[in-house]
């Protein structure tokens, strides 16, 4: 009789363990598939992900100048973009722009003020490559002579108030928001046609 009991729990037991052994082998497996699954390059709750998707569904077509895009980092062609810009009451353009390359991705905050010198134009102020999530990927300082990049920190309070500007302005639901004229993003200065007298 205590052999037949005996005999008895060892098949539960067997049971059992096999049964543990199957989960257990099973856990890497799901895991494994888990981690193949396709994941979204970027959180829909990235920081810049609404205002990104504003400039995008309601932004002019526009484009930034090879040289620029370079230095920028997104490739060596004019950059088409999205683009959603405002003035400020001292003439400087504050510029959100989306990239619609999608080999050339990216986002581009610009403060640009447009500078006229005798016989050329040209822009001074700061450029910021960043992307959804909102981390700061390349600075870059432009002026009359071009644009070079600086350190990230050296504009970085900068970078941080233009995305606080066009979160609040452009996740904003007020209709009455109106857009300046988009500015156009060159590298270099340009010179202007003479007048004819």
């Amino acid at each position: 009789m205590l052999h037949a009991v005996l005999t008895l729990l060892l098949a539960r037991v067997w049971h059992h363990s096999k049964l543990l052994f199957a989960v257990l082998a099973l856990i890497p497996v799901a895991l494994l598939a888990q981690s193949l699954a396709p994941t979204p390059p970027y959180s829909d709750q990235a920081e810049l992900s609404k205002v990104e998707d504003r400039v995008l569904s309601q932004g002019t077509v526009e484009s930034i100048a090879p040289e620029l895009a370079a230095i920028l980092g997104v490739g060596s062609d004019r950059l088409p973009v999205r683009l959603k810009s405002f003035r400020t009451t001292d003439g400087i353009s504050l510029a959100f722009a989306v990239s619609t390359n999608p080999k050339q991705q990216g986002i581009v905050l610009s403060a640009l003020k447009t500078i006229t010198d005798k016989m050329k134009i040209y822009s001074v102020g700061t450029a910021w490559l960043t992307d959804r999530s909102g981390t700061l990927r390349r600075t870059i300082g432009v002026d009359a002579s071009g644009a070079r990049v600086l350190p990230d920190s050296s504009r970085a309070s900068e970078f941080k108030n233009i995305k606080g500007f066009f979160a609040k302005k452009l996740e904003a639901t007020d209709p009455t928001i109106t857009p300046s004229p988009s500015p156009k993003m060159s590298a270099t200065g340009a010179k202007r046609k003479e007048e004819t007298k």
